[in-house]
């Protein structure tokens, strides 16, 4: 028997050689991916308490589709791009943030 309804399609479309031509390794894919489709869950969560935090799915979603295959999705038309952070580049700015953040608290009079 053949169903006459819309076959689920998973993670095979878009081909995973196609999505291995934009990042360095598969390993590396799958990180970006699971990172961006935790947003997207985020997001989906966020939406019924108003609290945007996230950016929403950048490609048109079908009903019940998964976050993971949009996040795939999203890579393959080039709509997000995988960038190497320094560890120590994001160590020196996250510690900046804290001393920006002490350094305005203390500011204020205390009565």
């Amino acid at each position: 028997m053949t169903a006459s309804g819309p076959v689920a399609e998973g993670i095979t479309n878009p081909p995973i050689d196609d999505l291995l031509t934009k990042t360095d390794s598969k390993y590396k894919l799958v990180l970006y991916s699971a990172k961006r489709a935790r947003q997207i869950n985020a997001y989906y969560s966020q939406l019924g308490e108003g609290l945007l935090e996230y950016v929403g799915p950048l490609v048109d979603t079908h009903v019940q589709e998964k976050p993971l295959s949009i996040a795939l999705r999203e890579i393959n038309d080039d709509l997000l791009t995988c960038e190497d952070i320094d560890p120590e580049e994001a160590a020196a700015e996250a510690l900046a943030v804290d001393q920006a953040a002490a350094a305005g608290s203390s500011d204020e009079p205390v009565s």
